[in-house]
């Protein structure tokens, strides 16, 4: 079977990041939230708007350090190579911040990658992993690669006219925020690696 698979907020977890790299800049005070959407209404309420633009840049670039992967990805990839699936990551990723210092996304993402030990020898193919400009690119990436089923946290790219028919999309949904979507939820990727890698997990 042939698995594409979304990147940030899929593989990529960022619980708690924005907060730290905001603190480390002195954007927001100790006591709030942790989550990123605390710290981007934070901001905004206070006319900042760009600054957290700036700081998503930050956080996808030169702090890319501080994320980590979602618990059970790596063993995922692991059972699923096992098991013969050919895995694939597709992105949607602009090459530099909007607003900011102009870090190179991708590289920052390949470079997360591999120092997790997610891709190369007996992992994902580093020439399986493709990141795109825009949604539109990327859902006909997902099409022209055959998948079979493709894992995204975002039911906007499911929705896409042209996301491909023959593609099963796999909503990852941890925080439990699209139950009343139609698409498919898995909560984790124990659940996942459950549904497509039984004899191996």
């Amino acid at each position: 079977m042939r698995i594409g698979i979304d990147f940030d907020n899929t593989i990529a977890c960022y619980d708690g990041v924005f907060h730290a790299a905001a603190l480390e800049r002195g954007l927001i005070p100790s006591n709030l939230a942790r989550d990123k959407h605390s710290v981007r209404d934070y901001l905004n309420s206070a006319g900042r708007a760009d600054v957290f633009t700036a700081l998503q840049g930050h956080v996808y670039g030169a702090r890319m350090d501080l994320a980590s992967p979602f618990p059970g990805v790596a063993d995922f990839v692991t059972s699923a190579r096992k098991a013969g699936h050919d895995l694939f990551i597709v992105s949607h990723k602009t090459r530099v911040p909007i607003l900011g210092a102009k870090h190179d996304l991708k590289s920052a993402a390949c470079g997360f990658l591999t120092a997790r030990g997610l891709v190369g020898e007996g992992r994902i193919d580093p020439s399986h992993v493709f990141f795109e400009l825009t949604k539109e690119a990327k859902v006909d990436r997902i099409g022209s690669l055959r998948c079979d089923a493709f894992i995204d946290d975002l039911p906007e790219i499911f929705a896409l006219a042209a996301f491909p028919r023959a593609t099963r999309p796999i909503l990852f949904d941890p925080a439990d925020q699209f139950s009343d979507v139609k698409f498919d939820r898995r909560a984790s990727w124990a659940e996942i690696s459950a549904e497509f890698c039984r004899e191996h997990v």
